[in-house]
């Protein structure tokens, strides 16, 4: 749900009215307020392409080539700032390094593209907590997608003159959110907060045996979705063995579930538990160690398409959240001592 609403952009520049450029360049001038610094850098995503020297009275004026139309990063007084650029334009700027972001204001050929791009961040940091819509009856839930699409259609479309590359990729972004939405909204009905949560059964068990979900109802459930192979999972291992025994004599089990499988095996299932049986003997780990061999069903259930992942479920079988936090968060212990453990 981060990415229905979070847009990750870099941010740069400002610039003022002065003669067209070859097609091969693009000019950037402007003013900005309040700032110590005597450059600002234009950067993508393989670094600074530009430093552009900015005068005592925060004026500056350049000219740059860049390698396609796209959204860029400036950065002046620490402050950074979307800023779409392409050959041929001739983009002004004004603002205050005090304000950065808010005081933006792009003017001149090809100035469309940023001030749209201003205006859609904005919007982004205005949307409420998207959970909220997650738990609205279905009726309510489909007006409110609808009136949010509504309103971000209708900043894309107020600008005359964005370049078609910036346009269709925010049209099809548009599109996509209520996708996302009603994808997250079907799931949030499966795994969502208070809801029972799918089960697995007959997992092997490290100590002997085989252990189901219903094995630990009476007690809150940690449930660590993990790999031998997996190194973030591997770092998390510490932390876990920390928090298991400081919650040792209270009502919650610990459980890791390790979904090595016969791929990353040489083809073999047996090789797969012989190869988790090794690594958990190796590393002394605690808690309780089950092997999903084959069983792929508890995975698909909670959409789990990368690890680690971690799970908490209540004592009556119920979801208190399906991405927790994991063990070397602080917020992880924070809920745990909020709970009636």
């Amino acid at each position: 749900m981060k990415n229905i609403y979070i847009l990750l952009f870099g941010l740069l520049i400002m610039s003022s009215c002065i003669p067209e450029q070859p097609q091969n360049h693009l000019t950037l001038s402007g003013k900005l307020e309040n700032t110590q610094d005597s450059f600002l850098t234009i950067s993508n995503r393989q670094g600074i392409i530009k430093e552009i020297n900015i005068n005592s009275g925060g004026v500056f004026k350049d000219t740059l080539k860049v390698e396609e139309g796209a959204i860029y990063t400036m950065e002046a007084s620490n402050n950074r700032a979307p800023i779409y650029l392409k050959n041929g334009y001739n983009i002004s700027l004004v603002g205050d390094a005090q304000n950065f972001m808010k005081s933006l204001k792009f003017s001149g050929k090809g100035s469309d593209n940023s001030n749209f791009i201003i205006a859609q961040v904005e919007k982004n940091k205005s949307v409420q907590n998207p959970q909220i819509n997650l738990n609205l009856e279905e009726d309510d839930f489909k007006k409110k997608i609808n009136q949010i699409k509504f309103e971000y259609d209708s900043i894309l479309n107020s600008y005359n003159h964005l370049d078609s590359t910036l346009y269709n990729s925010f049209l099809d972004q548009n599109n996509q959110l209520v996708i996302n939405f009603s994808n997250a909204y079907n799931q949030n009905r499966v795994t969502g907060k208070g809801r029972t949560s799918p089960k697995f059964e007959n997992y092997v068990d490290f100590k002997g045996g085989k252990k189901s979900l219903d094995s630990f109802k009476g007690k809150y459930v940690y449930i660590d979705v993990w790999a031998t192979w997996c190194r973030p999972c591997i770092q998390q291992i510490p932390y876990l063995q920390t928090l298991e025994k400081e919650y040792h004599n209270k009502n919650i089990e610990f459980v890791s579930i390790s979904t090595d499988e016969s791929r990353r095996s040489g083809g073999s299932w047996e090789a797969a538990e012989k190869k988790w049986r090794a690594f958990v003997k190796k590393k002394n780990m605690t808690g309780v160690q089950l092997w999903s061999g084959q069983d792929f069903s508890f995975q698909q259930a909670y959409q789990i398409n990368s690890i680690p992942r971690f799970i908490l479920i209540d004592p009556a079988g119920e979801i208190i959240d399906s991405n927790v936090s994991r063990p070397s968060d602080p917020r992880l212990k924070s809920l745990l001592n909020s709970l009636d453990i």
